[in-house]
């Protein structure tokens, strides 16, 4: 009896921690702009948080003689859940999702849209395959939205100092998508 009383306890305990803790919302992208959209038949399996870095380097110009850029080079990211522990990283050149499992993939940019004033711009990449069968199996799309930082520094890229690199801090959430 004293064991029944007590799994009773213990069940009701649970179903009210359940009840009480906030449900995270399915991600919506109803807000984004169309061409960021994933297409119809796809569906969210995995929201991720990328909290990194991105390199640029400041290069020639190309076709516009005696003027210089900030180049993007590539990112360095750690791809954490929603409560902030780590499930992947993210990096390149080439762009590429790896899951903690060393499971791989990279993608194909689909489209951009613009973001907040200061942030790298929203993404759609189309997903290459994986390189085995892990948590970025069976990826059909990816989103990257909710961008901060990022962007090229405002410190100036001209001859004298070509071929420097900055390092930005950034961060955006990456969405995952399946076939439905």
């Amino acid at each position: 009896m004293l064991i029944r009383t007590a799994l009773a306890a213990s069940a009701v305990a649970l179903v009210s921690a359940c009840a009480s803790s906030p449900m995270m919302k399915p991600f919506d992208q109803a807000g984004l702009p169309a061409t960021v959209q994933v297409p119809a038949g796809n569906k969210v399996f995995w929201e991720t948080v990328g909290v990194g870095e991105i390199t640029y380097e400041c290069r020639a110009k190309a076709g516009a003689a005696g003027q210089f850029e900030w180049v993007f080079v590539g990112p360095d990211a750690r791809l954490n859940d929603r409560a902030g522990k780590q499930v992947g990283k993210y990096y390149g050149p080439p762009a590429t999702w790896e899951g903690m499992d060393g499971v791989k993939l990279t993608a194909t940019q689909v489209a951009v849209a613009p973001a907040a004033a200061g942030s790298i711009p929203l993404q759609l990449v189309k997903a290459n395959p994986a390189s085995g069968t892990g948590m970025v199996s069976g990826t059909t799309y990816i989103q990257r939205v909710a961008t901060m930082g990022g962007v090229a520094p405002a410190t100036p890229c001209a001859a004298g100092n070509m071929g420097a690199r900055q390092i930005v801090k950034y961060q955006a959430d990456y969405i995952f998508w399946r076939a439905a």
